[in-house]
C-alpha cells in the first residue's frame, strides 16, 4: 500500500531533525525518516560542539548568512529549553609574523558578515588571557562558545513532535521516482512500505548524493559526488590549558587543528582532516599523536607529547576536492525542476551552528 503524506524529511540528524520541527511548527504534517534506530549518530554527534560567530566564510554565501543568523537563534533556543552552554570565546592565532595580515583579513570579513564583536589583540594582551598561550597576535571572538549538542538535538524532536511530527527510525530510504503526484519513496527496515510526498527535503548528511540518485527523474547533473573527510580528535589528560577555544589560521578546507573543550572541562585537539575517508571510518590511530602534537606546540608549547590520547573522529560531507572552499548546497525545483524536492548536500561546519536557520531557510523554499 502506498500512503500519501505532505512533507517527508530524510535524515534525523541535527539538520533533519530541525527542518523537520521547522515544517511541523508551521503546520504541516511532517514525517521524519531515519535509517540509524536514533537521531544523530553520524556527523551531528561526532565534533566540537561548537558555537561559531561567522568569521571565515565568503559574505554572502549560505554558510555566512546562515550562521550568522543561527548563532542568534541559538542561544535564546538554549536558555529557553535550559540546555549548557558556555559562551567561552575563541581566540584565533598568529603563532608567526606572516600569518599576522591575516588575521586583520577576518575581521574585516566577518565584520562584512555582521559579526561586529571581535578585537585584535597583542601578544601581550592574549597571554594575558591565557597565560599558556604562544602567538603573536590574536584576534578574540567573545560569542563563541560550546554547548550540549545531544539534549539540543533531543529538545528538536521533542518539539517536532509536539507539533504532531512523526519521527521512525530504521527506516532507509532504498529508491524512489518522482511522478505527477508527488515524489513517491520506497522504504526499507522491517516493515518497508512506500510513501508518495508533496515535498521530500533530503538531509541525508553523508547519503545525501546516494538519496538523490536513488530518485528517478532527478537530474543527476544536479547531485554533486560527496567525498568523506575524516577529522580526528586527541585528548588532552590533566588539567585543561585554556578556558577559551584557540583556533590556528585556517585552510581552505578546515579550520585547522584546534584547540577545544568539552562543558565537563576536558581538553582536546582537533579535528585534522583526513582526504578520501571510507564511509563508517572512524578510527583514531594512535600513530598520529606526534602529528597532533606538532601542530598544538605551535600555540602551546608547555604541551608534552605523551599527555594526548586519541579519541574519536567523525567524518564531513565534502562535495568539492582538498582545499577548494565550497559553500553549502541547497537545491530546491528552481534550480533542478522536480517539483517538491529539496536537496541539502555538503552540511558541514557551521552546520550545527546554523540549523535553526537553515531550518528557516529551507521551510521558506517549500
Amino acid at each position: 500500500m502506498t500512503e500519501k503524506v505532505e512533507c517527508v524529511v530524510i535524515g534525523a540528524g541535527v539538520i533533519g531533525l530541525a527542518v523537520a520541527r521547522a515544517l511541523a511548527l508551521s503546520g504541516r504534517e511532517v514525517i521524519l525518516l531515519e535509517q540509524h534506530d536514533t537521531f544523530g549518530t553520524e556527523t551531528s554527534s561526532r565534533n566540537s560542539e561548537v558555537i561559531h560567530a561567522g568569521i571565515y566564510y565568503e559574505p554572502g554565501s549560505l554558510k555566512a548568512k546562515l550562521c550568522v543568523r543561527g548563532k542568534e537563534m541559538l542561544y535564546p533556543y538554549l536558555d529557553e529549553r535550559g540546555i549548557d552552554y558556555k559562551r567561552c570565546g575563541k581566540l584565533i592565532v598568529a603563532t608567526s609574523d606572516d600569518e599576522v595580515p591575516g588575521l586583520a583579513f577576518f575581521k574585516a570579513r566577518a565584520e562584512e558578515n555582521g559579526v561586529d564583536d571581535l578585537s585584535l589583540l597583542t601578544a601581550q594582551e592574549a597571554t594575558t588571557q591565557e597565560r599558556l598561550l604562544s602567538c603573536k597576535e590574536a584576534l578574540f571572538s567573545p560569542s563563541s562558545g560550546i554547548f550540549d549538542s545531544h539534549n539540543y538535538m533531543l529538545s528538536l524532536l521533542g518539539d517536532l513532535e509536539n507539533a504532531d511530527g512523526v519521527a521512525v527510525f530504521n527506516s532507509p530510504v532504498s529508491s524512489g521516482n518522482v511522478t505527477a503526484v508527488g515524489v513517491l519513496l520506497n522504504i526499507g527496515g522491517q516493515m518497508p512500505t512506500r510513501l508518495v510526498a508533496k515535498w521530500v527535503i533530503n538531509c541525508a548528511g553523508l547519503h545525501a548524493s546516494k538519496v538523490a540518485k536513488s530518485i528517478e527523474g532527478v537530474p543527476q547533473t544536479h547531485i554533486p559526488d560527496t567525498k568523506y573527510a575524516k577529522g580526528r580528535y586527541f585528548m588532552i589528560t590533566g588539567k585543561a590549558p585554556f578556558e577559551h577555544l584557540i583556533y590556528p589560521m585556517p585552510t581552505n578546507d578546515s579550520q585547522g587543528t584546534h584547540y577545544t573543550c568539552d562543558l565537563g572541562g576536558q581538553g582536546r585537539l582537533g579535528p585534522d582532516i583526513v582526504w578520501d575517508a571510507a564511509l563508517n571510518d572512524y578510527d583514531v590511530a594512535p600513530a598520529a599523536r606526534p602529528e597532533f602534537w606538532a601542530a598544538a606546540q605551535r600555540y602551546l608549547p608547555s604541551l608534552q607529547e605523551d599527555q594526548l590520547y586519541a579519541s574519536y573522529a567523525g567524518l564531513r560531507p565534502k562535495i568539492g576536492p582538498p582545499g577548494v572552499w565550497m559553500d553549502f548546497q541547497i537545491d530546491s525545483p528552481e534550480d533542478h525542476g522536480v517539483p517538491g524536492l529539496i536537496n541539502l548536500f555538503g552540511i558541514e561546519s557551521p552546520g550545527l551552528t546554523a540549523s535553526l536557520a537553515l531550518a528557516e531557510y529551507v521551510a521558506a523554499l517549500a
